[in-house]
């Protein structure tokens, strides 16, 4: 890439994982910690690491799109694909089992059940507005339904659910703020980055994105949410879409101790120093809120740690075909005659941009103790 002493910006989604061998509480163990909390429901803003159905349910072009049908969902829905973007479960799905409660519908799904909470999020889904993007000469090709849009669904949801008694109805749910914006770089990076003369335009979105999260925080308070876990990017220089696309161009010295591309993962550092700086000034000002800091990043990097003496496949994707890392662009996972591997546990990466259903549940295993002393839930 030759960009080296750069620092740049955060990425995509995917977190990875890591055995609560590693969590960061030395009394974390198998058991969900999260249950303790006593939250009733959960509700979701976000993009593809957590859509559990509504991009393929939004437009005839979701249904259309690979994860729409086999091979995803292999693993959870036996050869039936829900809409998530992996094998099987996301982490969210995994909150909400360590909470005790049914998986989250999504709320396009009009026949679903949404007593303990819904899914407002869609993948593709940016932070930002298209406008806005167009007018940095970024282009969204998955949707339009950006936070604002996740937001007005979530208002209107309320509007019906809690019969003007919100402030009750949600005094023990749960609001997940994210993971989003790792699209809005994304699709920066993947559509014009060239060499570091591009760095600084994208990384001209981070405060953008970051007050837009910010924003929405504050809207889900003045819904009534009274507990919110606001999730940081993940080291995209980690992705086999990234690896791929940018990592064989590499020198050896633009690679850290995990082969990750450093300058990209400085930009996920970027992005989430900034956000943690967002989260504090929001806490100051609504001290009857909790709302602390999803940590995927550290996830991410636990699960690399570890993955060398776990027999874990780390960079190379379990569904794609060609290269050193299994993917290409062009023959990408759902495509004809794309095949997945047979033993999807054993990768973090299911197709070069999202993980597998193991590599979440191991996720959702470090963070649940994480978060279980941010929450509080221990009090």
């Amino acid at each position: 890439m030759g960009v080296k002493g750069t620092s740049i910006g955060a990425v995509f989604f995917v977190i990875a994982s890591a055995l609560l061998l590693l969590s960061p509480s030395p009394s974390a163990d198998a058991s969900p910690l999260l249950s303790a909390c006593r939250f009733d429901q959960v509700y979701q803003l976000g993009d593809s690491i957590s859509d559990t159905g509504n991009l393929i349910r939004e437009s005839p072009l979701g249904a259309a799109l690979p994860f729409a049908r086999n091979p995803y969902g292999q693993t959870f829905s036996h050869h039936k694909a829900t809409g998530r973007c992996s094998d099987g479960l996301l982490m969210i799905d995994y909150i909400a089992q360590a909470l005790g409660l049914p998986l989250l519908n999504p709320i396009k799904d009009t026949k679903a059940d949404f007593e303990h909470g819904a899914n407002f999020a869609v993948a593709g889904a940016t932070a930002l507005s298209s406008a806005v993007l167009a007018r940095h000469h970024v282009r969204n090709p998955a949707t339009n339904s950006s936070l604002d849009v996740q937001l007005q669904w979530m208002k209107d949801h309320f509007h019906k659910f809690c019969h003007n008694d919100c402030e009750r109805m949600l005094q023990n749910a749960l609001f997940m703020v994210g993971e989003i914006g790792g699209n809005d770089y994304n699709y920066a990076f993947l559509q014009y980055f060239d060499e570091a003369r591009d760095t600084l335009r994208i990384q001209e979105l981070v405060p953008l994105v970051v007050a837009k999260i910010k924003h929405a925080v504050e809207k889900v308070i003045s819904f009534g949410a009274r507990t919110i876990v606001v999730p940081g990017n993940f080291p995209m220089g980690c992705l086999p879409i990234y690896l791929t696309k940018f990592g064989l161009e590499s020198e050896v010295d633009e690679f850290d101790e995990n082969h990750c591309i450093w300058l990209l993962n400085s930009f996920a550092t970027f992005h989430n120093d900034r956000l943690k700086k967002a989260i504090a000034e929001l806490q100051d000002k609504y001290p009857y809120v909790t709302i602390v800091y999803g940590d995927y990043y550290a996830a991410y990097e636990q699960l690399l740690k570890l993955g060398e003496t776990t027999g874990f496949e780390l960079h190379k994707a379990c569904c794609g075909v060609g290269g050193l890392y299994n993917f290409n662009e062009t023959r990408m996972c759902g495509f004809p005659g794309v095949k997945a591997c047979r033993d999807p546990e054993r990768y973090v990466s299911w197709d070069g941009i999202h993980l597998t259903q193991e590599a979440y549940r191991m996720t959702v295993d470090w963070l649940q103790a994480d978060l279980f002393w941010k929450l509080r839930c221990h009090h």
